[in-house]
């Protein structure tokens, strides 16, 4: 049975796509080779993780996607801030800050509970809505961890804007050595 690996997730317009691409550049400089840095075109906003989904199943995900956007009004995300998870001291995933009104929890609540209905395990933690910039490769040692610090530390991006939430994308996540590829399955209109 054949199978495609997807998530859910609002698009980044590309202005802001290249403003964070900028940023990178210059903390790629600043910390060198030990980091996997995300490609401008596939930074976005994940909402769900669906995992390895077979085709047979994916027009269950697509209806349950369009009845829960029907239901929900379109709005405004701003996109600005630097952080990583799981903190500054310890950083394994470097990330854009994503500021949202109620609505973006609400939908990605609705979301889960959607797709938790059409058979696909509800994420374990709290949703914390953010940009991935970028992975810390392991091991990381301490002399590029320090460095790393420094470079988070001094690195500040201000608001670079507001990305509209006008739709839902379910994307196909394909692996390779150069990073991961990301294509458009299927997209549904927000109501309004």
């Amino acid at each position: 049975m054949s199978s495609v690996r997807a998530f859910l997730a609002i698009a980044i317009p590309p202005a802001i796509q290249l403003a964070l691409a900028q940023h990178i550049t210059r903390l790629q400089r600043m910390t060198g080779a030990n980091l996997r840095w995300v490609a401008a075109e596939n930074i976005h906003l994940t909402l769900k993780f669906l995992g390895e989904v077979e085709n047979t199943r994916l027009e269950i995900v697509q209806n349950a996607v369009r009845q829960t956007c029907a239901e929900q009004a379109g709005f405004e995300i701003f996109v600005g801030g630097l952080g990583a998870f799981p903190s500054l001291h310890r950083p394994r995933i470097l990330w854009a800050g994503v500021q949202a009104p109620p609505e973006l929890a609400r939908l990605q609540q609705n979301l889960e509970r959607a797709t938790a209905q059409a058979g696909f395990p509800a994420e374990a933690g709290a949703f914390s809505p953010h940009l991935t910039l970028g992975r810390v490769r392991e091991p990381i040692g301490s002399i590029s961890l320090n460095t790393l610090r420094a470079a988070l530390n001094s690195t500040r991006i201000e608001a670079l804007g507001a990305a509209p939430v006008d739709f839902i994308h379910l994307y196909r996540s394909e692996l390779s050595p150069d990073g991961p590829r990301y294509s458009l399955l299927f997209k549904a209109p927000l109501a309004g």
